[in-house]
């Protein structure tokens, strides 16, 4: 069950990304940080669902890991897209919190699979 929530957790995420990213290039002209952004941020849930087919526990762990370090990438492009003057704080407080409940969700994910090892 924990895995599905995250699954719909960051699917929903990515959506907002992919949204974000779209306003940066159209109304701020925002190339090269949006598709950052958009690359990290949409990464996460491509590796949480390869994750589900993963061949073995070590594979599952290792794309959960990569899915945690994307996370993290990410809250480095929303707070310099924040510190930049791109992204208004309310925005970035709400998908910053958003993914930082994704962080959670993964690194609680990975400790629980190698307490299974």
């Amino acid at each position: 069950m924990g895995e599905s929530i995250l699954k719909t957790k960051s699917y929903a995420f990515a959506i907002e990304v992919v949204k974000l990213s779209q306003f940066l290039v159209s109304e701020k002209k925002e190339f090269v940080l949006s598709k950052q952004l958009l690359r990290s941020g949409t990464a996460i849930g491509a590796l949480i669902r390869e994750a589900e087919f993963a061949q073995s526990a070590k594979d599952f762990i290792n794309k959960m890991s990569i899915a945690l370090k994307e996370a993290n990438e990410t809250l480095y492009w929303l707070d310099l897209l924040k510190d930049t003057g791109y992204l208004v704080s309310p925005q970035h407080q709400e998908l910053k919190g958003k993914c930082k409940e994704l962080v959670a969700m993964l690194v609680s994910s990975v400790k629980t699979a190698k307490s299974k090892l």
